[in-house]
């Protein structure tokens, strides 16, 4: 109940721009153009409400479209939770295993990232989704995982409406050959006739609607397998890293996110470990990671300018088609600048700009996506055969 209040509420109406953005305008228009559909061609031409089956069909459309709407807003408008501003930990020595955010002013909590989208430190981040245009983390993690698995189902439901419209509209009036084939069209015949008939726009309108609910089925079926799966990342480097966070057993996994309350267990800044770890385990073993990630990054120099456009008219036809299918932001280079690379693609790397004469971290630091066709490797790199992550695959 409190967490239905939050969304009618909306606790900051400042949350309500979160609608302006193209990902939400896109995955409500799916929404609504998929039930809308369904409901249309069932009550009209599939299913009557006058009969039993069809009324029960009728009650399953809006349940599906309730419950989705109600875990998709729920997933946008409650928020993943953010780290205090400020925040550090009580114990003011456990301060050396934790990272430090100049934005938020604050320490990052085990399992916390800086979101630069929502410019907040983001407790227990998992991604910035542009579809529910927040990030997925620890209070909206179960709301965002059950809208996965629900689009998909509803959108499973509402194309086979789309499928037996189609079919049962067309089967007395074209000959598929099918004579040999019995199928029950009891659903076909209406009496009286439908008050609107399934001419061409109908028809139109209905195979839009099943290629939406088809793809949506697909890719919204693979992220919910993506969530669902064992999504535990081993940290390696000379010996086996084990995940702190993982309680051993996929039920004990489950029944932090999911419960009865629809809020999670935990305050999402300390979490309960499996035996052997302590809360810091993972910030350690990601501080390692940082630093060598930071020995294998590669320094290179800019050559010709570049503007930050998304897919630049003037770097070339495959720098322009092969832009980075992300949200990651491009960064503006002028000639004569510095970049540090961490990693890439066939024509695009990203990296941090040096603004500094020596690279400090966190301080002065602008990262994002750059044409590698605007930098070159500076001389000291450049006779090494360390690259930045994808680089030796794409030579």
């Amino acid at each position: 109940m409190g967490t239905f209040c939050s969304v009618i509420k909306f606790e900051n109406l400042q949350e309500l721009k979160r609608l302006f953005h193209w990902g939400p305008i896109i995955a409500l228009g799916v929404i609504a153009i998929c039930s809308t559909m369904a409901m249309i061609d069932s009550v009209l031409w599939y299913w009557p409400l006058h009969t039993t089956g069809g009324s029960v069909n009728f009650i399953m459309l809006i349940n599906w479209t309730v419950m989705i709407l109600y875990n998709y807003f729920n997933a946008m408008f409650i928020g993943p939770g953010f780290v205090p501003l400020g925040w550090k930990p009580e114990n003011s020595q456990d301060s050396m295993y934790l990272q430090y955010c100049k934005v938020c002013q604050a320490y990052k909590a085990p399992r916390s990232h800086h979101c630069r989208k929502c410019n907040r430190c983001v407790m227990k981040m998992d991604h910035h989704c542009p579809w529910i245009n927040n990030c997925c983390g620890y209070q909206n993690h179960a709301s965002f995982t059950l809208f996965l698995l629900l689009a998909p189902l509803g959108c499973i439901h509402a194309a086979f409406i789309f499928v037996m419209t189609m079919y049962t509209q067309l089967y007395n009036r074209l000959s598929f050959g099918w004579n040999t084939v019995k199928i029950d069209m009891s659903a076909a015949r209406r009496d009286p006739l439908p008050i609107i008939p399934f001419g061409l726009a109908a028809f139109a309108a209905t195979l839009f609607a099943l290629g939406l609910a088809l793809g949506t089925t697909i890719a919204v079926g693979m992220l919910f397998f993506i969530q669902a799966k064992d999504r535990i990342q081993y940290y390696q480097l000379d010996d086996v890293f084990v995940f702190p966070y993982d309680m051993g057993s996929r039920w004990k996994n489950f029944k932090q996110v999911f419960t009865w309350s629809g809020v999670p267990e935990g305050d999402g800044l300390a979490w309960p470990v499996r035996e052997g770890c302590h809360q810091y385990s993972l910030t350690i073993e990601q501080l390692k990671q940082k630093a060598d990630k930071r020995i294998r990054s590669v320094r290179y120099r800019v050559i010709e300018d570049y503007s930050g456009a998304c897919c630049p008219l003037n770097k070339g036809i495959k720098t322009f088609f092969t832009s980075p299918c992300t949200e990651e932001p491009r960064i503006r280079l002028q000639k004569g600048e510095f970049i540090l690379a961490t990693r890439g693609l066939r024509y695009w790397l990203y990296g941090d700009k040096i603004l500094d004469d020596a690279f400090v971290e966190g301080v002065s630091r602008i990262r994002g996506w750059f044409p590698r066709n605007c930098v070159e490797k500076c001389p000291c790199d450049a006779e090494t055969d360390q690259a930045p992550e994808g680089e030796k695959k794409n030579r």
